[in-house]
C-alpha cells in the first residue's frame, strides 16, 4: 500500500500514527524535561531524569544501527552539517530554556497539555507558531541572521565520530559505547528501575526516535528530494502546522506537521483514558504575560538553536552532533536560570 503513496504522503501517515503514540506514551508516564530538572533540583527526584537519559540512550543505540544496518543517511540531517553555529546554539539553546521555565514546560509538553484540556497551552502553541517563523523569515529572522553568521565555526562535520577521525566501524564502536553508557547510568538507580511508568515510557520514547529517522530516512525517502533527513522536533513543526491549517491547498503535508497533529490526539486519547481530561484557563492576567513571554522565547530560541528539548535533545543527540550537545547543555543551563527567576529567588 505504501507503495502507492508518494513520500511525504508516506512520511505523513507515519508521522501521524508515531506521534500520536508519542504523546500517548509521553502524558501517560509524564515524560517531561522541565519536569525532570524541577524533580530532581527541588525534590531530590532523579527519576524523571533517568528516563531522559535512558531515552536518550536507546535512541543513540537505535539510530546508530539503523545508519550501519540499512544505510540511513544521517550527513543528510540538520544536526550533522559542516557548519557548527556555535553562537546560535548557545544564544538560542539559553533563551529556548528560559522561555520553558516561565511557560512550566516545553513545546511538545504544550502538546501534551492542550491534550489534556489546558487552553493555556493553546495560547502558547499559537506563539510559538508565531514567533518561530517570525525568527525563520521574518523581522526577527533578520536580526537572528546578522547576528549568528559571525558567530559560526566551519568544522566540515559536527557528528564527533567524524570530528574524531574515526572510520566506519570505529565510529559506530564509540556510538555504542555512548549509547549503552548512558542506558547504564539511567538504569543504575534502583527507584528508577521500579518505576514500571517511566521506565516503560522511556523505553517506547526512545524507540519512537528511532522510527522518526527510520520514516523520514528510510520508508519515506526520496533520493531526488533536497530536503534534510530528521526525526522529531516541535519547535518549527508547530509553525509549519499553523501555516498548514491556514494554507491547506498551498501548503504539502509532511512529517512535522503530522506529527505535531498525532501528538496532540495521543495526548488527547491517554488524558481521556485516565479521566484527566478538563477544560483549564489562565488563572489572570499575570499568568497570560507570563505564558506569552514565554512562547515567545520558546519560537525564537527554538528557530535559533534548530531545535527544542526533543529536536536537539533526543533527535539531534542520536546522531551524536556536538551541536545538538551544545544546544541540549544550552537549554538546560537556560532553564535552570528561569527556574531560580521564578522559585529560589523568592524563597
Amino acid at each position: 500500500m505504501l507503495e502507492t503513496l508518494s513520500a511525504h504522503l508516506i512520511r505523513a501517515a507515519l508521522g501521524l500514527i508515531l506521534g500520536a503514540l508519542l504523546g500517548f506514551v509521553a502524558r501517560r508516564s509524564r515524560f517531561c524535561t522541565l519536569g525532570a530538572i524541577e524533580d530532581a533540583v527541588y525534590a531530590r527526584d532523579t527519576r524523571r531524569a533517568r528516563a531522559w537519559l535512558l531515552a536518550a540512550g536507546l535512541a543513540i543505540l537505535g539510530t546508530q544501527l539503523l545508519e550501519s544496518l540499512v544505510g540511513l543517511d544521517l550527513g543528510r540531517s540538520l544536526y550533522s552539517g559542516p557548519t557548527l553555529e556555535w553562537g546560535g546554539l548557545i544564544l538560542g539553546g539559553t533563551i529556548f530554556g528560559l522561555g520553558m521555565a516561565l511557560v512550566g514546560t516545553c513545546s511538545f509538553g504544550a502538546l501534551l497539555r492542550l491534550g489534556g484540556g489546558d487552553l493555556r497551552a493553546f495560547l502558547v502553541l499559537l506563539v510559538i507558531g508565531l514567533s518561530a517563523y517570525m525568527a525563520i523569515s521574518g523581522v526577527i529572522g533578520v536580526v537572528r541572521v546578522s547576528v549568528i553568521e559571525p558567530l559560526s565555526l566551519d568544522l566540515g562535520a559536527q557528528r564527533l565520530g567524524v570530528l574524531l577521525g574515526l572510520d566506519r566501524t570505529g565510529h559506530l564502536a564509540l556510538s555504542l559505547t555512548l549509547g549503552v553508557a548512558l542506558c547504564i547510568a539511567a538504569l543504575a538507580a534502583r527507584d528508577f528501575r521500579q518505576s514500571r511508568r517511566l521506565l516503560v515510557g522511556a523505553v517506547v520514547i526512545g524507540g519512537l526516535i528511532v522510527a522518526g529517522w527510520w520514516t523520514n530516512g528510510y520508508a519515506g525517502y526520496d533520493a531526488f528530494e533536497t530536503r534534510t533527513v530528521g526525526s522529531f522536533s516541535f519547535a518549527r513543526p508547530v509553525g509549519d502546522t499553523l501555516l498548514y491549517v491556514m494554507l491547506a491547498s498551498g501548503v504539502r503535508i509532511d512529517f512535522g506537521v503530522a506529527s505535531v497533529v498525532g501528538v496532540l490526539l495521543g495526548s488527547y486519547a491517554a488524558a481521556r483514558q485516565a479521566g484527566e481530561f478538563h477544560w483549564e484557563a489562565p488563572d489572570d492576567a499575570r499568568e497570560v504575560k507570563r505564558h506569552v513571554l514565554g512562547a515567545f522565547l520558546m519560537g525564537t530560541g527554538g528557530v535559533t538553536a534548530l531545535g527544542c528539548t526533543i529536536g536537539q535533545g533526543l533527535s539531534g543527540l542520536s546522531t551524536l552532533s556536538v551541536g545538538s550537545m551544545l544546544a541540549i547543555a544550552s537549554i538546560l543551563v537556560g532553564a535552570r536560570a528561569g527556574l531560580y527567576y521564578l522559585v529560589d529567588r523568592h524563597a
